[in-house]
């Protein structure tokens, strides 16, 4: 066995604790639990410490946001960082036929993955990037909320439903606060604001998708290309062609984050009626006889990498010279 070149921190990562695996340069390993809090962060430094780390890298999956706060205290102690999709651990675990599943032998197995892959390294969004995100997970917490209540309320007892329509009411006003926050937060930012103006210049994308979408995409070099951004918003086709099943439609992989996928449902299917590029897609894919389905996915990929060329690029998006870059 090869030996190791630097320390490997393997992280499972749950709401309220995190079990570790550190991997040491014999190839041995420690394990152990932390709070998922500041006071745990501390401990974990120090217990680090007794090991004398040159080099460590911390590696963990992408779990929403119970790992974020963790990832930028460890980035700030100059320790490499990497955050993972769930789905290449779980393909990991399978090429290793594991059929364990604890927290410590997760955190080992993401320690092991870290070694075999070398993943990506990560770094933080910078503070406007992060203070937008959390704003429009916010929003969409408190809408998802506000249909539940209006859910409970069509099935509602008389003597609650005055609760609950009161409830519906809060919610409403607090959304409309919070979206106004956001656009103050955007247009106060000259560079979320010349993003906006960008990103507005594709016909399909409107006011209430650009949150989302600078939330995600405002570091866009960070996604080297098109292809990675839209695979990162799990909009790329997913291919099977082996077998009894090559003539089967091409579905979408939907291996990334689903809210982004749903914020450019609609205006995908607005750049079909209005956007030249999407409306020649379009046209293309029915000729084939393509289902409605399977081109309004092609038309959120070709929009994805439409948002890229303009934000890359810092041009407004002009269909003639998207057309002559498609001919060469």
């Amino acid at each position: 066995m090869t030996t190791l070149k630097k320390y490997i921190l393997g992280i499972d990562i749950s709401k309220r604790h995190f079990d570790v695996a550190l991997m040491l340069l014999n190839n041995k390993q420690k394990h152990k639990k932390f709070s998922n809090d500041p006071k745990g962060f501390e401990a974990l430094k120090s217990w680090l410490l007794q090991f004398d780390i040159d080099r460590l890298h911390a590696c963990m999956e992408a779990t929403n946001i119970y790992g974020n706060k963790l990832a930028e205290y460890l980035y700030d102690l100059d320790y490499e960082v990497s955050i993972v999709n769930p789905i290449s651990i779980k393909g990991f675990a399978q090429s290793e036929l594991n059929r364990t599943k604890t927290d410590k032998q997760d955190a080992s197995l993401i320690a092991r993955f870290c070694v075999a892959m070398s993943p990506r390294l990560w770094e933080p969004e910078p503070q406007n990037v992060r203070i937008l995100k959390a704003l429009v997970h916010r929003v969409d917490a408190l809408v998802d909320m506000r249909q539940q209540e209006v859910n409970r309320l069509d099935v509602a007892e008389a003597i609650v439903a005055n609760d609950i329509q009161q409830h519906i009411e809060l919610l409403t006003k607090q959304i409309e606060l919070l979206r106004k926050t956001i656009q103050q937060h955007i247009d106060d930012d000259p560079d979320l604001k010349a993003q906006k103006e960008l990103l507005l210049s594709i016909p399909g994308v409107g006011e209430k998708t650009i949150a989302v979408l600078l939330s995600n995409f405002a570091n866009v070099q960070r996604f080297g290309s098109a292809k990675k951004m839209a695979s990162f918003c799990g909009v790329t086709p997913r291919i099977c062609d082996s077998g009894s099943s090559i003539n089967k439609y091409r579905r979408m992989s939907k291996t990334g984050a689903a809210y982004i996928r749903k914020a450019l449902f609609f205006p995908a299917m607005v750049a079909l009626r209005y956007n030249p590029i999407l409306q020649e897609l379009q046209r293309r894919l029915l000729k084939a006889g393509k289902p409605k389905m399977v081109i309004i996915g092609a038309a959120m990929r070709k929009l994805v990498h439409l948002i890229y060329g303009v934000l890359t690029s810092k041009q407004p998006f002009n269909p003639e010279m998207v057309k002559k870059e498609l001919a060469s």
